[in-house]
């Protein structure tokens, strides 16, 4: 009996020990058929490789890693525009930055104001686009600048704090428009979408623009700066500015680069006037002066008797041309003193013959505005001639026969220098005034 309970200890005691090596075996060696437990770094491996298989798949999907997420919006545009010959542009909605002024250029004042002054550039380069922009940094200011039929309130989306609008007011239906413009502006202000706002504007060539002063901060509005075209008496230098006319723009008068031939070659002609002829005004005057003693003849001279707002390919081209090839560019008076071919005459080294009086209207007068009119190109020293009667011009056209060659490119480098320290000036005082006025106070 005791025999069996020994052989029975036995057995269970086998039986045990052969079950914890079959237990063993599948733990130590059964284990690698098994799927791990998860670690923290086996999640994130996990995690890395989804996120990048995901990637994979989006990047087929689109094509390239340049995928343009307004890709379908410029489509359905470019197809709204075929069908009605109108695009509008949904512009991308950008983080508001305080160094950032955005100017809207609405009348075509701005672009002298952006590619002669700024110096910028616009894309696309077409003049005929719906939309064109442009970029520049002025010291730590960054600028850009929007302009086409396309930029219409509310049809786009205002993504800066800051704003300078380029507006038209020399005529009734401009000055309705501009007002649109400004009353869009006004509920962009209130809404804190924008916080501050100037104003270029080419003002009426009477200086009448009463129509904008509701609008001036100081009169309650939210025009906080205003750059005024022509004499105004506004002008005070602390919210109001003058402006210049500039080029025209508006007939595609191009931004020039001097060169070696602009400077030295000799000129065949005294001087230009190509022009209108207004009755009763002086320039009929200075064309009777033309006629005597066969100046005429000696300048390029081509009179008009009504005025044409639009160049033709061929008109421009005759016009530059004399520019070019003329020492003198003869600037009679017509509505306003200041006119565009005083700068257009400067773009090419022709020295502008200015004719230095008031016009009629409420612009600055000389009794109580020394150096009016055409104070700002006189307080940077323009190099012009001026004269206060064409009866002057035989005598300067004398003198200009006996000048030398030599003398005449000193005096169109002189020229050419000085409009480009003119733009520079401008460009770095605009600057300087919405730094001060935006961008120093962020309230």
């Amino acid at each position: 009996m005791r025999l069996t309970r020994k052989r029975l200890c036995s057995f269970l005691i086998g039986l045990y020990c052969l079950f914890s090596f079959y237990a063993a075996y599948h733990v130590f060696f059964g284990s690698s058929r098994r799927v791990p437990a998860a670690t923290p770094r086996g999640i994130r491996r996990t995690a890395i490789r989804a996120r990048e298989s995901r990637g994979r798949a989006e990047k087929s999907a689109f094509g390239s890693e340049e995928w343009n997420p307004w890709e379908g919006d410029e489509k359905h545009e470019q197809e709204h525009r075929a069908k009605t010959g109108f695009q509008i542009l949904n512009k991308s909605t950008k983080e508001k930055t305080n160094n950032s002024v955005q100017i809207w250029g609405k009348a075509a004042i701005g672009l002298y104001l952006w590619e002669h002054i700024f110096e910028g550039l616009l894309d696309p380069t077409d003049v005929t686009a719906q939309w064109r922009e442009g970029k520049s940094i002025v010291g730590k200011t960054h600028f850009s600048f929007i302009t086409g039929p396309s930029v219409i309130p509310g049809y786009f989306s205002v993504d800066v704090n800051n704003v300078v609008l380029v507006l038209n007011g020399r005529t009734k239906a401009k000055t309705f428009y501009a007002t649109q413009w400004l009353l869009y502006a006004q509920n962009l202000v209130q809404t804190q979408q924008l916080q501050h706002l100037a104003v270029v504007l080419l003002g009426n060539e009477q200086c009448d623009n009463g129509w904008i002063m509701k609008f001036l901060k100081r009169n309650g509005g939210m025009v906080e700066l205003l750059f005024i075209t022509y004499d105004s008496p506004w002008v005070n230098d602390v919210d109001i500015f003058q402006w210049p006319l500039g080029v025209a723009t508006y007939r595609n008068f191009p931004v020039v680069e001097a060169s070696w031939s602009m400077v030295h070659d000799e000129r065949p002609y005294l001087c230009n006037f190509l022009g209108t002829v207004y009755e009763n005004s002086s320039r009929e005057a200075l064309m009777d002066i033309l006629k005597q003693d066969g100046y005429e003849k000696l300048c390029w001279v081509s009179a008009r008797e009504q005025w044409q707002p639009q160049e033709t390919n061929e008109s421009l081209k005759n016009y530059q041309d004399a520019l070019l090839r003329s020492d003198l560019t003869l600037c009679p008076a017509g509505v306003n003193t200041e006119c565009y071919r005083i700068y257009e005459a400067c773009s090419y080294g022709s020295v502008p013959v200015v004719e230095d009086v008031m016009t009629e209207g409420q612009c600055g007068n000389a009794s109580t505005h020394h150096s009016a009119p055409l104070r700002l190109l006189k307080s940077m020293g323009a190099p012009f001639i001026f004269l206060k009667n064409w009866n002057e011009l035989p005598a300067i056209l004398e003198k200009e026969k006996t000048v030398v060659l030599q003398e005449k490119i000193q005096r169109r480098k002189l020229l050419l220098q000085w409009y480009q320290h003119f733009k520079t000036e401008l460009k770095m005082k605009f600057a300087n005034i919405l730094d001060s006025s935006f961008l120093m106070n962020k309230g």
